[in-house]
């Protein structure tokens, strides 16, 4: 069976290897040292956690062994460590807790060295216990300069006259993943000249060239940076990270609940219609589905980020939540209490209520919180968007 392009130009030394120039010094250093020490490789798809993990392996001289996590059980993995000193074990997130504590008295005891890899946080996937028995490199995408580089190596191998526009496209494409873009240059190597060309090429390109992370740190951070985006009032930026996330097949649900979560934390009351409209939002992406669930997500985001802002009911919540966890919650004053049996009425609940309806306008001065807190302010409104109309009813009143 012919091999990948990705496999057959697979760096076998450090000095091939292209990308992570801020971890060589330190790859050199584990390749020369006397003790070899166990290593977790975390990074995105495609940017060489194996091929280095492979690299330290030969450069030591030692049996090594390669396996896959969500391939291998614990079971045929003892049989298979028996006489190995290093295991490079790819996807270690994808054993589940059980499975990682299998490693601790090997790497305690030395008996194995394990060089795993992983594109997610080792801070949630991998445990506390192994995490703290290994090193941690943290990779980098590809730079597209550094793909190119790659694509010179390669065009040799696969004899092709590609454009260099038509590579810097794939470059792109790729979102600095080296797998993606050798196999998309695997893939374009069989057209005519003429399909080469960038405009031609675009059009026959396969669909999902986009890679989606919807678990990783991708994930969070493209969901972080519409948020951000959306509080900084930056439409633009906003629509361009709702794209990354669509187009990476984002579940358009998560994104709904991002939106209403910033409509109430972000906005607030400086504009009281952006939550029902990011509420709507989720409704209308249910109804319609996707594709076309872009247009009510394109939409709101464009409208939250548009809207005045105010995070006040966001903090005023966090002052309470703060009060209660310092000093406990107090006893409700008797008068707001529900007097539902004669025996509640004997003790004097309900008792000096004054039920604002019964009084002009519907307000009445009272007290309504415990008076141990009595007087505390949890809630500081902003000058913002429809914030201070809002709070100008209730300073009228007050001042009476």
């Amino acid at each position: 069976m012919q091999k990948p392009l990705a496999e057959i130009i697979r760096p076998q030394n450090i000095e091939e290897f292209v990308g992570q120039a801020h971890l060589k010094s330190r790859i050199r250093a584990m390749i020369l040292g006397k003790r070899l020490q166990s290593t977790l490789f975390f990074g995105p798809p495609g940017c060489g956690k194996s091929t280095l993990a492979l690299i330290v392996a030969k450069a030591q001289n030692r049996q090594y062994l390669r396996l896959s996590a969500p391939e291998t059980g614990l079971a045929e993995l003892r049989k298979r460590l028996s006489g190995n000193e290093i295991l490079i074990l790819d996807e270690l997130h994808r054993f589940s807790k059980a499975q990682q504590d299998y490693f601790l008295p090997l790497l305690e005891s030395g008996e194995i060295i394990l060089l795993a890899t992983t594109t997610e946080n080792p801070s949630f996937s991998v445990t506390r216990q192994l995490l703290s028995r290994m090193n941690v490199l943290r990779l980098r995408s590809l730079s597209r300069e550094e793909l190119l580089e790659i694509a010179s190596r390669s065009g040799e191998i696969i004899n092709t006259s590609m454009p260099e526009k038509s590579l810097e496209m794939l470059a792109s494409l790729a979102g600095g993943d080296a797998r993606t873009f050798l196999n998309l240059m695997e893939y374009a190597r069989e057209f005519d000249e003429k399909d080469l060309e960038p405009e031609r090429l675009k059009t026959i390109l396969p669909e999902a060239v986009i890679r989606g992370d919807r678990v990783g740190d991708n994930h969070y951070e493209l969901a972080s940076a519409l948020i951000k985006s959306i509080r900084g009032s930056d439409p633009d930026a906003a629509l361009y990270y709702l794209a990354c996330l669509l187009e990476s097949g984002e579940d358009p649900r998560f994104v709904c609940r991002r939106l209403i979560l910033s409509a109430s934390e972000d906005v607030g009351l400086a504009e009281p219609m952006a939550l029902p409209m990011a509420v709507s939002c989720q409704h209308a992406v249910d109804f319609v589905g996707m594709p076309e669930g872009f247009i009510p997500l394109a939409e709101t985001v464009v409208y939250l980020a548009l809207a005045p802002k105010s995070n006040t009911t966001y903090a005023a919540y966090l002052n309470a939540q703060k009060e209660i966890r310092t000093s406990g919650p107090k006893p409700v004053p008797l008068h707001l209490r529900n007097p539902s049996t004669s025996l509640h009425k004997e003790w004097g609940y309900g008792q000096g209520y004054k039920y604002p309806h019964a009084y002009p306008e519907s307000w009445i001065d009272q007290e309504y919180l415990p008076p141990e807190v009595g007087g505390k302010k949890f809630y500081f409104p902003k000058d913002q968007g429809l914030e201070p109309r809002l709070l100008a009813w209730l300073k009228k009143r007050r001042k009476r």
